[in-house]
């Protein structure tokens, strides 16, 4: 174990004795058992000392030990409808990986967009962030670099060897793979976890449901403006690859397709269930104002396609099924549990006053709104580079709700695009699971990943704040 972890491992429960040991009151007594906890919880996430999952079970210890809350209370966060909504998309995407159905359609969007180089990078991005909206971005980019990697094996072994419109092609493929993966992901309620720690907080604390058409309709296009802009910062401005000119890669495309052989009949029963689970998402308040007794939720609709997915025979002679419960040992648990914890400590801090106290604190304050969005949108978008995305939205989404409260605007304003900016670390490797796999592929200096990730999140940084000035009052 490292330095930084050994320190961590004693600092975060020392720390917490301390403040809770104090000889005044921080907050009040509850208050600051709960603001102990979370120093304790951000201590052990910024470190990884251990899991980040075993650290959001702290909550389940604490509060109801030191009397913030009792148990059921405390638990019921670990059991709240939106991790069971991501529990449905993450069976989803495993019926997806399992038969490979993920693959053969990023490379036939691969295949679709062209295989000149730039519109080569297109489709690598393309592919990328389509997958992502549905399946982890670790899994989709795990995807995608190796059919990358078959693509720029090609230049590294070509007459004229690895030139430097070869190395700036190899740079924009694979950043672009790390990039959309990340910004893929905000188009979607369960495309990345942040997403899903905001839904759960607003229905838990604030009874404002967000469906999940309606998240839609602000991150699908926020998403592909994103990506649109990485794409062109790269191949414009970054990492411009001149006249390169490859035909080979288009090979590539056909031989991984024909690797996997037609299209299966599991893939097409997979296909169905996920095709339909989509349209009812999207159209559930339709269906719910035409049957209003039905009462679907996007929770029940997404337990309904992981229970169909178990369920529905391929063939029932056989006892043959799309998946088994044995396969859900790849399924990312932790972050279920992840999401638990975060929303404990939302409720602590909510239970416990710290939320009224800074909403009262904000609204005695003369500060600017404008000023005060574009400060806790940079803070998020920076600090998330050096620590979980997921527990740093549940650290900092209440207090950040306090503050729109004390600003007198609606807390969608000011959550939304401080949660999107937790997805959008595009300068170190560590900053997500993408960065650092591409990373790993030996293509990508770290000056390299950072001199174009500052930019892009500037720019994001930019985006989010006309976002919150311009668009989000118009849709909510």
């Amino acid at each position: 174990m490292d330095l930084s972890k050994r320190i961590g491992l004693f600092l975060g429960p020392i720390l917490f004795l301390v403040l809770i040991n104090l000889p005044f009151d921080l907050v009040s007594e509850k208050g600051d058992i709960v603001i102990a906890v979370a120093a304790w919880m951000v201590i052990w996430w910024i470190t990884e000392t251990v899991s980040i999952s075993v650290t959001a079970l702290l909550p389940l210890i604490i509060f109801p030990l030191l009397k913030v809350m009792p148990m059921a209370d405390v638990g019921a966060n670990y059991g709240s409808p939106i991790v069971f909504l991501f529990f449905g998309g993450f069976v989803m995407a495993l019926a997806l990986e399992k038969v490979n159905l993920h693959k053969r359609i990023a490379l036939n969007i691969i295949k679709i967009t062209g295989t000149t180089p730039n519109k080569v990078i297109l489709g690598f991005m393309i592919a990328t962030a389509s997958l992502s909206m549905w399946i982890s971005n670790t899994a989709s980019t795990v995807v995608m670099l190796p059919i990358a990697i078959s693509v720029i094996q090609l230049l590294v072994d070509d007459a004229d060897g690895f030139t430097k419109s070869d190395r700036n092609f190899a740079l924009s493929v694979m950043l672009g793979i790390a990039f959309s993966a990340n910004a893929g992901g905000i188009a979607t309620v369960i495309g990345t976890p942040p997403n899903s720690v905001l839904i759960g907080l607003l229905e838990n604390e604030y009874n404002i449901e967000i469906s999940f058409l309606r998240w839609m309709v602000i991150g699908l296009p926020f998403s592909i403006t994103l990506i649109a802009i990485i794409y062109l910062v790269m191949i414009k401005w970054m990492f411009p690859n001149g006249h390169l000119k490859f035909n080979a890669s288009k090979q590539v495309i056909h031989t991984e397709l024909n690797k996997l052989g037609p299209t299966s009949g599991k893939e097409k029963m997979v296909l169905v269930i996920f095709g339909v689970t989509v349209f009812l998402w999207v159209f559930r308040t339709v269906i719910n104002g035409i049957f209003p007794a039905l009462g679907l939720s996007d929770t029940i609709i997404s337990i309904l396609a992981a229970v169909a997915l178990f369920a529905l025979p391929y063939n029932l002679r056989r006892g043959d099924f799309i998946i088994g419960w044995n396969d859900t040992k790849n399924l990312a648990w932790g972050i279920l549990i992840l999401f638990g914890g975060g929303l404990a400590l939302a409720k602590g801090m909510s239970v416990s006053g710290i939320v009224d106290i800074v909403a009262a604190a904000i609204a005695a304050s003369d500060i600017s709104i404008l000023l005060t969005a574009s400060l806790l949108i940079l803070l998020m978008l920076f600090m998330t580079e050096l620590m979980s995305n997921v527990a740093l939205v549940a650290v900092l989404a209440p207090v950040v709700a306090g503050i729109a409260i004390g600003l007198g605007i609606p807390v969608l304003y000011l959550l939304i695009p401080v949660t999107m900016a937790s997805s959008c670390a595009f300068m170190l490797p560590m900053a997500t699971p993408p960065n650092a796999i591409v990373f790993a592929s030996g293509y990508i200096k770290v000056h390299q990943m950072a001199r174009v990730g500052i930019f892009l999140n500037l720019i994001s940084v930019g985006l989010l704040i006309l976002m919150f000035q311009f668009v989000i009052p118009q849709l909510f």
